[in-house]
C-alpha cells in the first residue's frame, strides 16, 4: 500500500493538514510500519517552525514511532511482519562509513533524520532502514514507549557513557528530557540533584527520583553544592549561569549538554583546567544503544510521564506543547 493518510505541514509555522501521500515503492533495505502511537518531541516543533534552518516542506513530522511491521524489503534482516518496533530520530544511515562500521551509526554524515527530507510518523505508516526499526520489549508499554526513542536515548546515553551507580549526577531542566534523565539516573543508583527555574516542579522532581532539587536562579543554593557533582546533564535549551553550573562539578567532573542551546556557551576555562573538568555533548544513539535503553527501561520500569491526544487533534497537541503545558511528553494515538 503506497498511498496513505498523513498529517502534513505545508510550510513553516503552518497548521498540519490531513492529506493522502504516496510513499512509492518499498526499498530493498526498508521496513514499513503501521503506526500505533507517535510521541511529539520539541524537535518536531523546531522543525515545524524551521528554527534550525534545515526544514523541508511539505513535511510529515513525528519521530517517536511505535507500531507493527507490515512489510519487509527483500534485503531487510532480523524483523518479521507483525513485530512491534520503534523508530526514532534516525530512519537510515549509509552503513559503510567508519562511524557506521564502528557501531556509531547515529554519527553517520549521511544519516537520514526521520522528519527532514523523509516522511515521519504522523501518518498511517512510516518507513525506515531495517537496522533503525528497533524491536520493542514485550513487557514495555507500547502506548507510552514512543518518547523513549528520542528523548529517552538522548538522556540515557550520557549516563551509559560517563556515569557509575555511585556517582552524584545533576539534571538541569525538568521537562520532556529532564524528567526522563532523573528517572534513569535514579534507577541506576546515582545520587540525583535536579535543577529547575520553576519552584512548582520541586515536588514532581522528587517524585521522579531526585534526592535534591535546586533552583537555577538561587546563587546561594548553587554555591552550597559547588564542587559536588560528577556528571551534570544539561537538558534545557535556555541560557544559564554557565559559570555557576560548571562550578557545581567535582574534580574530574563533566558537564554534558543534550539540550538544543542555540546560543554560544561562554566558558571560563581556567577553573575548568584546575579541576580537570570536561564539557561534552551528544545527539541520540545507535540502534544498539536504543535497544539497550529499551531493555533497561523494561527491566527497571522507566517510562515517560505522558499525556495522550488522538492524532486527529494533532494541531491542538502542538499548541499544548508550544504553550509549555506538556506534562511531560505528549503521545498521539493513531485514529485514521
Amino acid at each position: 500500500m503506497a498511498r496513505i493518510d498523513a498529517w502534513v505541514a505545508p510550510a513553516a509555522g503552518q497548521k498540519m493538514e490531513k492529506q493522502q501521500i504516496d510513499l512509492g515503492p518499498l526499498g530493498i533495505d526498508e521496513v514499513e510500519v503501521q503506526v500505533e502511537h507517535c510521541g511529539i518531541c520539541h524537535s518536531d516543533l523546531s522543525v515545524l517552525n524551521n528554527e534550525w534552518g534545515n526544514s523541508l516542506y511539505p513535511a510529515v513530522l513525528g519521530h517517536e514511532v511505535v507500531g507493527t511491521v507490515t512489510e519487509l524489503g527483500s534485503a531487510a534482516r532480523g524483523l518479521k511482519v507483525g513485530q512491534r518496533v520503534g523508530i526514532g530520530w534516525t530512519a537510515g544511515s549509509c552503513m559503510h562509513c567508519r562511524p557506521c562500521r564502528s557501531g556509531d551509526q547515529h554519527l553517520c554524515a549521511e544519516a537520514a533524520p526521520t522528519i527532514i527530507g523523509h516522511r515521519g510518523g504522523f501518518a498511517q505508516r512510516v518507513r525506515a532502514h531495517w537496522a533503525w526499526a528497533i524491536p520493542l520489549p514485550e513487557n514495555l508499554s507500547a502506548a507510552d514507549a514512543g518518547p523513549l526513542l528520542c528523548g529517552g536515548i538522548t538522556v540515557f546515553n550520557p549516563l551509559a557513557m560517563y556515569a557509575r551507580p555511585t556517582d552524584r549526577v545533576g539534571i538541569v531542566g525538568i521537562g520532556g528530557l529532564g524528567h526522563l534523565g532523573i528517572k534513569f539516573a535514579a534507577a541506576y543508583g546515582c545520587e540525583v540533584t535536579a535543577f529547575t527555574s520553576s519552584e512548582r516542579k520541586f515536588d514532581e522532581a522528587r517524585g521522579f527520583g531526585a534526592h535534591r532539587v535546586v533552583a537555577t536562579r538561587d546563587s546561594e543554593a548553587l554555591r552550597k553544592i559547588a564542587g559536588s557533582l560528577d556528571l551534570l546533564i544539561v537538558t534545557a535549551n535556555a541560557s544559564l549561569d554557565w559559570d555557576a553550573m560548571l562550578g557545581t562539578l567535582a574534580p574530574k567532573g563533566r558537564m554534558h549538554v543534550v539540550g538544543a542551546v542555540l546560543e554560544p556557551i561562554p566558558v571560563s576555562i581556567f577553573p575548568l583546567i584546575m579541576k580537570q573538568g570536561s564539557i561534552s555533548a551528544s545527539p541520540t544513539g545507535s540502534p544498539v544503544d536504543i535497544e539497550t535503553m529499551l531493555d533497561y527501561s523494561a527491566r527497571h520500569d522507566v517510562l515517560p510521564t505522558t499525556e495522550h491526544f488522538p492524532m486527529s487533534q494533532i494541531n491542538e497537541a502542538f499548541e499544548h506543547l508550544h504553550a509549555g503545558k506538556a506534562r511531560y511528553r505528549i503521545v498521539l494515538d493513531a485514529d485514521f
